[in-house]
């Protein structure tokens, strides 16, 4: 753990911190700078902020109410280790006059519990479940800058970038699936100074490795026996499990995979490089090269065997069916299941690949999927969408959502993008993508 991350330094003065603080915010929300003694994440935090859209004087606003917040609840993965957690910080958030809480991938409020007063103090800014503290919604904030960028962090006082926020302190760690690495939400402590200390940071981070843990022991065991299966959706290495093994592929793997699953007929040596590469002065040698290298892959796995005899040739083809993630939203998709396929999209298609048919697939499930958001019209599946990184800079869900859900944020998030992208105002119309 860096320094960084941690919010007082040992020996600081938490008072004068937060003056110091205090005038930084002040100093960045008028002129767009970020003074000492602001941290590096903090800063990059209030930056995205900015640009997200978010109004200091704003609030969180609640999405999930009553059913929903209920449905939410029992169909989450960390709905199975949250008495885990309870044992291991609720104890400690009740004693202390803090909270524990626990959001979604989304930065959804699930969970909060805690001292009574602690908890009637916490709605008066809406830190409540059911509320979104994704960074997108409300700027700079333990539980959502941590899902932000995937690891464990403190905010301390001023540093949360809504001003109603900053009277509290908060640490909180992603937690990821064991099996798949797949972000999963995370667990946030909540209350006063006391908890920039670099102990509250260690707390939670171990919290969320033993939520985890729990996770690993109550996971299936993987694909049926002599099935594989692939996850490719919202990260750039696959995940191949297959044989009992999970293996992570390399970037050029990844796509093979992909594309060979998509192809269940096979592809020919030129078809597959046409695939593959931009470059049109890449040699089918180097392809060739390429699959003998994913074929020892498969075949040894680094220690025992993955796959043995997935990959043929004349034309490259997988010997089996490959379920993937990918396949499960488009046929939930196809199926008209608009809810069951976004809750089953961490992300876009190996989202760094450039290879031009891996492009063409990222690009038609994207718009597929925010298509029928559209028209569906739901503002908690728009929320979903919008507040997620891949969906923060688009235009037509914003209009939807601002349409749906009018608040006072959404207008603001939609006035800020279509002044950004140099579009007029106005209401949302399909733009024919």
């Amino acid at each position: 753990m860096t320094d960084s991350w941690v919010a007082l330094e040992p020996g600081a003065d938490p008072a004068e911190r937060v003056r110091a603080l205090h005038r930084a915010h002040a100093a960045f929300t008028e002129a767009g700078t970020v003074p000492r003694p602001v941290r590096g994440v903090v800063a990059d935090s209030w930056r995205r902020s900015a640009r997200a859209g978010v109004h200091p004087d704003g609030s969180a606003d609640i999405e999930l109410a009553d059913s929903d917040l209920g449905t939410c609840r029992a169909e989450h993965p960390l709905a199975h280790v949250m008495p885990l957690m309870r044992e291991l910080l609720g104890s400690f958030a009740s004693d202390g006059r803090h909270l524990l809480a626990v959001c979604d991938a989304h930065g959804r409020l699930l969970w909060v519990e805690g001292h009574a007063t602690t908890l009637r103090q916490a709605e008066r800014m809406n830190f409540v479940p059911g509320a979104r503290w994704s960074e997108s919604a409300v700027g700079t904030n333990a539980p959502g800058t941590a899902v932000a960028v995937g690891r464990a962090v403190q905010v301390f006082a001023a540093e949360h970038f809504v001003r109603r926020a900053q009277p509290w302190t908060c640490a909180a760690a992603p937690v990821h699936d064991p099996r798949t690495g797949r972000l999963l939400g995370a667990v946030d402590i909540t209350g006063g100074d006391g908890l920039a200390h670099p102990h509250s940071l260690g707390f939670v981070q171990a919290v969320a490795r033993a939520a985890e843990s729990q996770l690993a022991l109550l996971a299936p065991r993987g694909p049926a026996a002599g099935g594989a299966e692939l996850e490719v959706l919202g990260r750039d290495q696959a995940v191949l499990t297959a044989g009992g093994r999970t293996l992570r592929l390399s970037r050029r793997h990844s796509e093979i995979l992909v594309l060979l699953a998509a192809h269940p007929g096979g592809l020919t040596g030129d078809e597959l490089l046409c695939a593959l590469y931009e470059d049109e002065s890449v040699t089918p040698v180097t392809l060739r090269a390429e699959l003998a290298r994913l074929r020892q892959v498969l075949d040894a796995g680094g220690a025992g065997t993955a796959a043995p005899g997935l990959l043929a040739s004349r034309p490259y083809r997988l010997t089996e069916h490959l379920e993937s993630d990918l396949a499960v939203v488009e046929r939930r998709l196809a199926a008209g299941a608009v809810t069951d396929a976004l809750a089953s999209y961490p992300g876009p298609l190996l989202p760094s690949s450039q290879a031009p048919a891996v492009v063409r697939l990222r690009r038609r499930l994207a718009d597929g999927l925010r298509a029928a958001l559209i028209a569906r019209s739901d503002p908690d599946l728009l929320a979903d969408w919008a507040h997620a990184s891949w969906g923060e800079d688009d235009l037509d869900v914003w209009r939807a959502l601002a349409a749906a859900r009018p608040t006072a944020a959404h207008r603001a998030r939609l006035a800020a993008l279509e002044a950004e992208l140099g579009v007029p105002a106005g209401p949302w119309r399909p733009s024919g993508r």
